[in-house]
């Protein structure tokens, strides 16, 4: 997992947005999908996800969609008991 890209749709009801709605920043994700704790796949959809602790120590998880070898595009992130 060394993506160079985060695609962010910035649009309405974009991935960005969506993510918003759960308290959560492009940056924690960003930072998250850069330095992840563990993976595993969402039992709901079966795309991968993988857990980590955003900068301010919030450990959450994330669901996203590979679009290609150096890019990723986080579909949705909540946080988590850890």
């Amino acid at each position: 997992m060394a993506w160079i890209h985060v695609f962010w749709d910035l649009g309405p009801e974009g991935n960005a947005e969506h993510i918003a709605e759960h308290g959560l920043g492009p940056e924690e994700i960003e930072h998250v999908l850069m330095h992840p704790q563990d993976d595993a796949s969402s039992h709901r959809s079966g795309r991968p996800m993988v857990f980590g602790y955003t900068p301010s120590g919030e450990y959450i998880a994330i669901i996203y969609e590979e679009l290609d070898d150096a890019t990723v595009y986080p579909v949705t992130a909540f946080p988590v008991e850890d």
